[in-house]
């Protein structure tokens, strides 16, 4: 099923400058795995080695934060969206 991810502009230069990609997938993981697909090596910025998103990665599925759902096995319905969001730090 069709869902879309929105990806972040720190992002976006690995997607061809898009801010959103649809992509086919059930669950977070899977439409994960589709953008990976489309657009080779983003994933590596989002997942560590162990396919676990890296902790300065938060993921929504529809505006719900995936770590207190099913995290990447969070189910996503027809016309889903998955939002990315990078944590942002700095300051003093």
């Amino acid at each position: 099923m069709a869902v879309n991810i929105k990806i972040p502009a720190s992002l976006r230069k690995f997607v061809g400058g898009k801010d959103t990609v649809a992509v086919e997938g059930e669950n977070v993981r899977e439409a994960l795995d589709g953008l990976e697909t489309a657009h080779p090596g983003i994933k590596a910025k989002l997942c560590d080695d162990n396919g676990n998103v890296r902790r300065f990665i938060n993921i929504y599925a529809n505006a719900e934060d995936i770590r207190f759902l099913e995290n990447l096995d969070t189910s996503l319905a027809e016309g889903a969206e998955v939002q990315i969001v990078p944590a942002i730090a700095g300051g003093r």
